[in-house]
């Protein structure tokens, strides 16, 4: 699969969802741009793969429908033969319900969530969201977790550069929103520059200490909405166990951090930045630097 496939099957899984609902929404684009790293693994090697992530918003219907355009999706995708990623139903008890589903044999992951406008009223808004499996970017035949990544690919980048600043000046913000310990540096943890096809990038990857299940989904949370707050673009990104993984976008960058619960017990956190843009006015406490 390359870039283009993985864009036009996700919009395909999209508008299968959209198609014959009633009413019928206005898709308005969430996120600047869909293709973006994959996520990091939880042995955490390298990896230089690209996933694709296409989210919308359904707009122009009234805000007590979100619910019923949620469940009209489920339904549509239950259609095409897709499954459940979680085990339990949906509880549409609930005034704002989430569906996680996945494709086959593809393995395309998507979500149709409703956010909330007005909680007493029971409005929201209704998203949908597709992520691809994650492929090889153009010219690469391996990715860099099968084979060693060249020496040249992750160098050690300068304390006083900018974007190093900047990274991990996210990386502090993202650490007092967690409230928990950051874990010693594991092995492809740190500081790296990443070097590929569209140019230099930061990379800082951290963990927290081993935390148990209920206080691991917390800890995403908190991470979820600090990233809300901030004004950052925020995806939740379904994971094959545990809370959702957060991606999220800054708004004035083309920074990108995850955070993710990794099967290890720890909170997983990967901030990319840019080599070239604004420096961070606030370098705070690096996490794990």
């Amino acid at each position: 699969m390359n870039e283009q496939q993985a864009i036009d099957r996700a919009e395909e899984i999209i508008h299968q969802a959209v198609g014959g609902m009633s009413p019928q929404p206005t898709l308005e684009r969430i996120g600047p741009t869909p293709v973006g790293p994959c996520i990091a693994r939880d042995d955490h090697g390298p990896d230089d793969r690209l996933a694709v992530n296409v989210a919308y918003k359904l707009t122009g219907v009234p805000g007590g429908e979100a619910q019923n355009l949620v469940r009209q999706a489920r339904d549509a995708w239950l259609k095409q033969g897709y499954k459940h990623n979680t085990s339990g139903e949906v509880d549409w008890s609930s005034p704002f319900p989430t569906v996680y589903m996945r494709t086959g044999p593809d393995d395309f992951w998507m979500d149709a969530v409703t956010g909330v406008v007005d909680r007493a009223k029971g409005e929201g808004v209704a998203s949908l969201a597709v992520t691809s499996p994650c492929f090889l970017p153009p010219g690469k035949s391996k990715a860099s977790g099968v084979t060693p990544a060249s020496p040249a690919a992750f160098e050690a980048p300068s304390a006083d550069d900018p974007a190093t600043r900047r990274a991990l000046a996210h990386s502090s913000r993202i650490y007092d929103a967690l409230q928990v310990g950051s874990a010693p540096t594991q092995p492809g943890e740190g500081l790296s520059t990443v070097r590929d096809e569209s140019g230099a990038s930061v990379h800082h990857a951290w963990s927290t200490e081993p935390l148990p299940e209920g206080e691991r989904a917390a800890a995403v949370a908190r991470a979820q909405t600090f990233f809300q707050s901030a004004g950052w673009t925020v995806r939740r990104v379904p994971t094959p166990e545990g809370p959702p993984a957060v991606v999220a976008g800054h708004p004035g960058e083309r920074t990108v951090a995850q955070v993710a619960a990794s099967t290890t017990g720890a909170v997983r956190v990967a901030v990319t930045t840019p080599a070239t843009g604004p420096a961070s006015a606030d370098a705070g406490r690096p996490a794990s630097a």
